[in-house]
């Protein structure tokens, strides 16, 4: 989960895909048909992070609703886990991939979509995210 550390929310409403799970806190990206999916290991120009769960039990899982989404600057800041490999204090300024919507890899330096900032611990970092729509600051194929 990408929880914010620093800055000031900016909250945006996108329509999330039907049938689309999404977790609290996930990175997600456009899907090229005008609605937002959950990050992967393979996107590059993302939108924001999600700011509420969707459960296939929700209204908005199948009829595309309106969510809410932090939409982040170069500078904001945010806690993840390491989903894949082993943080270290030396990663600090490196950047890395996703492993998920909700974790780095930081084994992986394909897509550079977070900068590590701070290391907390072997399996949570602090980063800025590189790959947003905004700044376009990666490889985004």
């Amino acid at each position: 989960m990408f929880k914010r550390l620093t800055g000031t929310p900016k909250i945006e409403w996108y329509t999330a895909a039907t049938s689309q799970l999404f977790s609290n806190g996930a990175l997600c990206y456009a899907n090229g048909s005008g609605a937002i999916i959950p990050a992967d290991s393979t996107s590059g120009d993302h939108i924001g992070i999600i700011q509420r769960a969707i459960v296939a039990a929700d209204d908005v899982y199948t009829t595309a609703g309106k969510v809410p989404v932090d939409v982040p600057n170069d500078e904001d800041e945010f806690e993840v886990d390491v989903g894949t490999g082993t943080a270290t204090a030396a990663m600090i300024g490196n950047r890395y991939d996703l492993a998920s919507s909700l974790t780095v890899d930081v084994s992986a330096q394909l897509k550079n979509v977070v900068t590590i900032t701070r290391f907390i611990s072997a399996s949570k970092v602090v980063v800025k995210i590189n790959a947003m729509i905004s700044n376009l600051r990666v490889a985004t194929t």
